[in-house]
Order: structure tokens, then sequence, then C-alpha cells
């Protein structure tokens, strides 16, 4: 039986962006046994990440799975991907299924509490090519997510992003857009971010 959703969806009215969320795109029992079984056996990595010249520790813990060969660099970090496992082949394909996309790469972003966080950026590398199709599945606790325009900035969007979501960022949302995942002083939980990409 599948675990879709697909009559649930909300498509967001945006300029120069095409953003859609699926709210409850995995069911409660299995966005807990996922997120359970990437929690403890995904081996994270905790990097430097320069900023304005200056390097810090990465405000989360992070790990790149892909096809052989398709490293990926943001912030003078270069990632070397782990190969496909059957759990992330398996949430690979239902993201797929929805999108049209043959995805080559997956970025998961592990929040540990409310002070990791990911600040203001674009998924717009150059290995990403036009218009990338970036699918990003929330698991654990809930974060808000805020999208804002380069340009107009009455154009933003604040958006909690729910335990088993999908959210699909799509046509020139990172060339006109920027988004962040702001830390929080409430008491949350983990929360992993599974970020599906496709690699020219």
């Amino acid at each position: 039986m599948s675990s879709l959703f697909p009559s649930e969806k909300i498509i967001f009215d945006l300029p120069n962006a095409e953003v859609e969320y699926h709210p409850h795109f995995f069911d409660a029992e299995k966005a807990d046994l996922l997120f359970q079984k990437l929690h403890t056996e995904t081996p994270w990595q905790h990097d430097n990440i320069t900023v304005f010249g200056k390097s810090h520790p990465q405000p989360r813990l992070t790990a790149l799975y892909g096809n052989e060969g398709k490293s990926y660099s943001y912030s003078n970090i270069v990632m070397h991907p782990h190969k496909w496992n059957s759990i992330l082949m398996f949430i690979k394909n239902e993201v797929e299924s929805v999108c049209n996309e043959n995805f080559t790469t997956v970025l998961l972003n592990l929040y540990r509490n409310g002070q990791d966080s990911n600040g203001w950026h674009a998924d717009n590398e150059k290995e990403l090519g036009k218009n990338p199709v970036i699918a990003s599945v929330s698991l654990g606790a809930e974060r808000m997510f805020h999208l804002q325009h380069n340009i107009i900035k009455e154009a933003n969007v604040k958006l909690a992003l729910e335990h088993g979501s999908l959210l699909l960022m799509k046509g020139e949302t990172q060339h006109f857009w920027k988004h962040q995942i702001p830390k929080t002083a409430k008491p949350v939980g983990p929360r992993i971010n599974l970020t599906f990409r496709t690699i020219k």
C-alpha cells in the first residue's frame, strides 16, 4: 500500500518560482521508522564551513549519498558520496514518483536541536544546472522554513515543515529566491532533512 497522499498538496503562487508542499507525504508510522533508522545508521560528519573568509563548525551534521563519482561542493566543502542504501533508495523512488525526476544525489542534514540551522542560501551550484529540481523530505521535529525573493522584498513565505512532509522547489526558484532554516530558542528535538538533487 502506497504511503503517499497524492491529492493533498499546497501549490504556492509566487513570482519566478514553482514551489509545492505535500504535508503528509509519508504517514506518521512510516515517517517515525524512517527517522529512527536514518538517525542511528547514517555516518554523520561535522565539517567546517567558510563564511566571509572565516572557518566555523557547520551548525548541523551532514551526509552525502549518490551515484558513483558525483561529488558535491558548497561553501568550500567538497563531499564525496556514499553508495545508495535500501532505505534511501526507497525514499528516492517515492519522491521521484511525484516529480518525474531522476535524482543522482541526496544531501542529508541532521539538526540536533534548535541551535542547529542553515543560513540564507540558494541551491544554485553550477553542477546542478539551470532550473534545478530540489526535493526536500523532512523527518523528526517540525522546523520553520523561510523563502525570500532576491529582489521583491515583500515576496516571502514562512512554512512549518512537518514530520513526513515533502517540499518541491522547481523552475526558476533557485535563481530568484533564497531560503533558510533559522535557529529557534524553543526546545525542539532532532530533525533530519533529505534534499534530493540531480548533479549534471
